[in-house]
Order: structure tokens, then sequence, then C-alpha cells
């Protein structure tokens, strides 16, 4: 089972749809109790930074993102679900993330546009099973205005003025800048990759 998590300030629709249409189990849900406990869960994203982790702390669903990671389990991050993963941002003063990625997340200065909204060619730069199956010309669909540096977890990176990462992962954590349910064969290649985790895992009984 995937626990999608609803805090409040997430696009949701989109991403059930998808995995609606891919015939996952999963539960929209804000209990802490049921993130922490899921096979995987979905961390969906829309908003500002500052504002996301208020909302996560509030309902204690920040506490549980970080046990479901430590437990092993399939976690994604998508969007703002992504960058709160990392230490920090600067979007509308100094807010602190997640920690579990190394970094901040700060506004483009080299764009030559603010937001970055489009379709950007993914550079792959190495392989997780997360990305198997990604064509090398695939595109994404972006949709922000602040972005994370390429880094060591970065397994595919994108340009808008500057290089930034597009895709992370490392061991069970995954995250996406942009969202895979609105990125066509990309993100349907990404999403069937991470079910595929979450179901590994749900047959296991256990963390892959």
């Amino acid at each position: 089972m995937i626990a999608v998590v609803d805090y409040g300030g997430g696009n949701l629709g989109s991403l059930v749809s998808a995995l609606e249409r891919r015939r996952a189990e999963f539960l929209v849900t804000d209990d802490p109790g049921a993130v922490a406990e899921a096979d995987a869960a979905i961390l969906p994203g829309d908003g500002a930074f500052g504002a996301t982790m208020k909302a996560l702390a509030e309902r204690g669903l920040d506490e549980a993102v970080r046990a479901s990671v430590a437990a092993g389990r399939p976690f994604l991050g998508i969007c703002v679900g992504m960058q709160i993963l990392y230490d920090a941002s600067d979007e509308f003063g100094t807010h602190a993330g997640l920690g579990l990625l190394p970094g901040t997340v700060t506004r483009f200065q080299g764009a030559p546009r603010v937001p970055h909204m489009g379709w950007n060619r993914l550079e792959i730069l190495a392989d997780h099973p997360f990305v198997r199956g990604l064509p090398a010309d695939a595109y994404a669909y972006f949709l922000h205005s602040y972005r994370a540096g390429v880094g060591p977890e970065t397994v595919a990176a994108t340009t808008h003025g500057e290089r930034f990462a597009a895709i992370v992962a490392r061991g069970n954590l995954m995250a996406t800048q942009f969202h895979p349910e609105k990125s066509q064969a990309t993100g349907a290649v990404l999403l069937d990759n991470f079910i595929t985790l979450a179901r590994r895992a749900t047959a296991a009984g256990a963390p892959p």
C-alpha cells in the first residue's frame, strides 16, 4: 500500500488519477501513523517551501516522512515535495527542511525567465531503479522558481539558464522537481518504476 501524503496543500487530483490508471494500491491520508507504516509513500508538493513545512509539522507528517525514509521504504517526493527533503530553502526567508538531502534550495539566478515553465530535456547522470527505462531524450514538464543544485544524489539534471537537479535518488529515497503525473511518457516510466518498487516492498512485508 502506498500512502499519498495529504498535508492540505498538495495538488492531489492528477496524481491520484495517474495512480488509479495504474491500478496501484494507495491511500490518500493525513494520518502520520499511516504514512510511517505504509509500504511506500508519495509526498506531492504545490506551493511555497515554508508553508509546506509548516503544514507538515502541524500534522506530525514531517516526522512520519522521516520515519518512512529511515525504515527503508520507497519514498517519492514531487516538486516542493522534493525541495523540502533538503536542509533548507531561501524562499520568502530562510526555512529549515527535513534534512534528508544536503544543500539549500535557492531561487534561479541565471535563468532567462522565472518561473521556469515548460518542457526540458533530462540529462541522465546515474543509474537507479527509479529511472530505468528512461530514454536518452526524455523530456519532463517543469513549473517552479526555486531549484536544488546538482549533487551526488542527482540522477538526472536539466538546464534553464543554469543546470540543476531534476531527479534525485539515494537508496529508497526518490524525488522529482517536475510533476511526473503531468509529464506524459517520461512520467509514466517513473511512476511505473516507483509502483514496482512499492509492490516489491508490499510483497516482502519489509523494506526491499
